[in-house]
């Protein structure tokens, strides 16, 4: 029977499977849950950053919020609720209930508020921390070298600030994504997620107003970061966590194939239930078994695109083949 336990940012996982930043792990409850029903790992849900600026009392909650008075009163008032005070509460909750290991996770657009709070989390027991930066270019002067240099201040100052192991969780609409990594893990992240699955916009057409889209992923979702796991691991020494649309133990294997460290889940709790983990943790055992492999680390990076496989070249000309079948069914 094949030995599913990993490392992932220096901490010893049971298995490959960690439970991401949403709804299941905002509370104690969640979390003992998803540790009962078998992860290796906990990503609390995100605090957000405006959400420190709302509980200290700041006029500026950042970006556009300023000039809706709505998303300032509510935000103001989550700040209240569930702001920096009870998050450190529930990190130090948490960590009593469970055995396995509890990741913090931020949500920010900028640097601030880093010198008291990162110390903050460290102090209350987290075991790493996952920086979820959400910065979006949204008007004709924004430049791609300043987001990105927007993203390197942030991880320095965190860095700056703890000792805990750190992990970024970037999306992936860059012009040169392997640089973006790269800087990343140069500012001092130890790991990186591929990828942070934006909010999904869509109208509805009878109000005309605006509302949100599907947010489950799609088991289809999960092809762009296998593509760029796989591109980017043999290129980088850092950890790497593959997020979107896993959905299976045999999804879990292809991105370890591809040189990921552990997989993050979400959408599938929703759909198919806590319970499914216990279903995924079998299925990539039975897997191992059956492909005569011990452990994941025998396996990981098997399927990388590095540079002795002229990556390019070989999707090029899969992409051919995959056109080229399609037009003759």
């Amino acid at each position: 029977m094949a030995d599913l336990s990993v490392k992932y940012l220096g901490l010893n996982l049971r298995n490959p499977f960690v439970v991401s930043s949403c709804g299941v792990s905002a509370t104690v409850k969640g979390v003992k849950q998803c540790a009962d029903c078998g992860a290796g790992a906990v990503v609390l849900k995100s605090l957000f950053e405006e959400q420190i600026e709302a509980e200290i009392g700041m006029g500026d909650l950042g970006g556009d919020i300023d000039i809706h008075p709505e998303a300032s009163d509510y935000l103001s008032e989550l700040g209240k609720l569930h702001g920096p005070r009870s998050y450190l509460q529930l990190i130090e909750e948490a960590r009593r209930e469970v055995d396995i290991p509890v990741i913090a996770s931020v949500n920010c657009v900028s640097a601030r508020w880093w010198s008291d709070y990162a110390q903050q989390i460290e102090a209350a027991g987290a075991d790493a921390l996952e920086l979820n930066i959400a910065i979006m270019p949204r008007t004709l002067d924004q430049e791609g070298a300043g987001l990105e240099d927007a993203f390197y201040r942030i991880i320095d100052q965190v860095r700056k600030q703890v000792s805990l192991p750190l992990t970024v969780k970037i999306g992936p609409y860059f012009t040169a994504l392997p640089r973006v990594v790269a800087g990343v893990v140069k500012a001092g992240a130890n790991g990186v997620v591929l990828f942070n699955r934006f909010y999904q916009l869509d109208i509805d057409a009878e109000t005309m107003e605006l509302v949100p889209g599907y947010q489950f992923s799609s088991h289809q979702e999960m092809h762009l970061p296998l593509r760029w796991v796989s591109i980017l691991s043999p290129q980088i020494e850092c950890d790497f966590s593959a997020s979107t649309g896993v959905q299976s133990g045999l999804d879990a294997a292809k991105m370890i194939l591809a040189g990921a460290n552990v997989v993050q889940i979400a959408s599938v709790l929703y759909t198919e239930g806590i319970k499914h983990l216990g279903v995924m943790i079998k299925d990539l055992e039975l897997w191992l078994d059956q492909h005569g492999f011990g452990a994941p680390d025998e396996i990981r990076g098997k399927l990388t695109q590095s540079e002795s496989y002229k990556s390019e070249t070989l999707e090029r000309l899969q992409y051919i083949k995959t056109l080229g079948e399609a037009g003759s069914s």
